[in-house]
């Protein structure tokens, strides 16, 4: 299925997803971030036909997302997140977190986050203020920065479309 582009909308949202918002391509992150390198181990791991993740993975590397290596002796590349991939983490938690929450295995939690130097796990994810306090969603709000060209525009906000109702 072809899907919108969505590279020339102003957006960070939408172009963060244009690149990583197709399900393939999280899990292929999912399992890099698990320690998959090979295009056997992703191929594996995932169960994914081979054209799809050819280009999902051709297209982490184009955006830098991915290190392709150069082929080691056994002929086969290594995948290896760059700074820019690793900057993924948190959502990649955050979706995580959500999925224990709110698409719960009845056995219990899937996995548990911990930190690799004291073991303990790591805390849900969430927003934190300047000051280090967890904020709700309705303690944020977006305003208009100096690359939107619309900026003249008012952002709807939860509360606006409340108070028409």
């Amino acid at each position: 299925m072809k899907y919108k582009k969505f590279d020339e909308m102003n957006c960070s949202l939408a172009q963060t997803l244009d690149i990583v918002g197709e399900r393939w391509t999280l899990l292929v992150l999912r399992d890099a971030f698990f320690g998959a390198r090979k295009f056997s181990q992703f191929q594996a791991n995932l169960g994914i036909a081979r054209n799809i993740l050819t280009a999902r993975l051709a297209r982490l590397v184009d955006e830098g997302i991915f290190e392709k290596t150069a082929l080691n002796q056994g002929g086969h590349a290594d995948y290896r997140l760059t700074n820019k991939g690793l900057a993924l983490q948190p959502i990649l938690l955050s979706m995580t977190h959500w999925g224990d929450e709110f698409k719960a295995n009845p056995q219990g939690i899937r996995l548990t986050f911990v930190e690799r130097e004291t073991g303990l796990p790591i805390r849900p994810m969430s927003v934190i203020s300047q000051e280090g306090r967890t904020l709700l969603p309705r303690e944020i709000k977006a305003v208009s920065g100096p690359a939107r060209s619309d900026r003249h525009k008012e952002i709807k906000t939860s509360e606006k479309v409340r108070n028409k109702k």
